[in-house]
């Protein structure tokens, strides 16, 4: 295992603990799905279509591209910690918005506004590139998504219970109290990691450019895209087909809906002991692998009349685990293409592969209305899963002819 620099918990003058970065990094992730076995009957008290309502996953994960686009500039240009305390707050007000809101229209609102807690997710990363070199980040990040990852394998569960027990207000209610915390605890734990870049806003949004022109960044960033893209597409179909095409209860739903997270959090575990040793490139490939033969074999399955709720849901342990492998190293990948932008690299590279997510979690919604039952969901993941492999195996051989990018 990476150690990071050294730091002393609940010291602001010292680097971040891990143990932060795994906290901070979980609550975006439990934001992401804590209410997702809710869906159903916040449809039904807003009277609304399931559609609609799914504005609150394909909607909350555009606007998280979008911000990613300024969190990472901004960061590099003011630093982690203040930009990383103020969206924190943003979310604690947006949440509590969610469970005061009378109307869809006003809940959806305040639903969007809570995507500023995107800078969970790429801050942490960040601070992680600011402080280890390319192979010890892929490593230390391995190990906080490892951490963070138990995040979406108990939030549906518990979103199921506590709807189940108060309603679906009480996912908001909880993502607001744990929002509190979050902020305590980067005030008196998160020191700054940046070397803060004295330059205007401008300047940071014309690198853009030179990250884009880099081959090596847009191979590593095209991978994470259609990798995770499997992923949200499961996000936003697997509602659906739990409780319509299946009829699972919420609180079965929270509790299927996170085998992917079992997957996931062995991924993870993966990276962070072999990434520094065996290399990015191989631990990605794998990755893909992995998640694209379990998707084509989960059609077969189901091709062949074997399909129920138990083998649906048992094959996304497959996605989980291959992007556990993609994803930490990939994020490496991205951000050693300009170390010194490692904040821009982070935000332009998550702002692309999250929109890549919210178009195809709308997509998976949009084709699963139509009939078909789960096979539908099935070829979205696995259409995105070959191309993820395929992307990095351009990108490990643009590696071998130009390494530099």
């Amino acid at each position: 295992m990476v150690q990071p620099p050294a730091a002393r918990f609940l010291d602001s003058r010292t680097p971040p603990h891990i143990a932060t970065l795994i906290l901070v990094t979980s609550l975006g992730a439990l934001s992401m799905n804590l209410f997702l076995p809710s869906l159903p009957n916040m449809t039904r008290y807003f009277e609304t279509e399931y559609s609609v309502m799914q504005i609150a996953v394909a909607g909350y994960l555009a606007v998280n591209a979008l911000l990613q686009l300024v969190i990472g500039p901004i960061s590099d240009r003011f630093g982690r910690r203040p930009v990383l305390l103020a969206c924190v707050a943003g979310f604690v007000l947006a949440s509590a918005g969610c469970v005061l809101a009378t109307s869809v229209e006003a809940f959806l609102a305040c639903r969007l506004l809570q995507a500023v807690i995107v800078a969970g997710l790429v801050l942490p990363r960040a601070a992680i590139r600011d402080m280890v070199p390319q192979a010890q980040a892929a490593s230390m990040i391995g190990w906080v998504t490892m951490g963070m990852s138990v995040a979406p394998m108990v939030a549906p569960a518990l979103g199921g219970v506590l709807d189940d027990a108060l309603g679906w207000k009480a996912n908001f209610a909880a993502l607001g109290l744990l929002g509190v915390v979050a902020f305590w605890l980067i005030w008196r734990d998160m020191g700054e990691t940046a070397t803060i870049r004295r330059v205007s806003f401008r300047s940071q949004i014309a690198d853009y450019p030179g990250l884009l022109r880099s081959r090596r960044f847009w191979g590593y960033c095209a991978t994470a895209t259609f990798s995770s893209g499997a992923f949200f597409a499961y996000l936003g179909g697997a509602p659906f087909v739990g409780s319509r095409v299946y009829g699972l209860s919420p609180a079965m739903l929270g509790a299927y809906f996170g085998a992917p997270a079992i997957g996931y959090l062995i991924g993870n575990g993966l990276s962070g002991r072999y990434s520094a040793r065996l290399g990015i490139n191989p631990m990605i490939l794998a990755g893909t692998l992995v998640t694209s033969a379990g998707m084509v074999a989960a059609i077969a399955v189901f091709l062949a009349g074997f399909g129920t709720a138990e083998t649906f849901f048992g094959f996304m342990v497959f996605v989980g685990l291959g992007n556990g492998l993609v994803l930490p190293n990939a994020t490496a990948g991205m951000l050693s293409v300009r170390p010194q932008l490692a904040g821009t690299a982070s935000g332009l590279g998550g702002a692309i592969t999250i929109a890549g997510g919210a178009a195809l979690s709308a997509l998976a919604a949009t084709m699963l209305e139509r009939g078909g039952g789960a096979i539908p969901l099935l070829e979205l993941m696995a259409v995105t899963s070959l191309l993820s492999l395929a992307a990095i195996v351009y990108t490990i051989r643009r590696d071998r002819t130009l390494p530099a990018g």
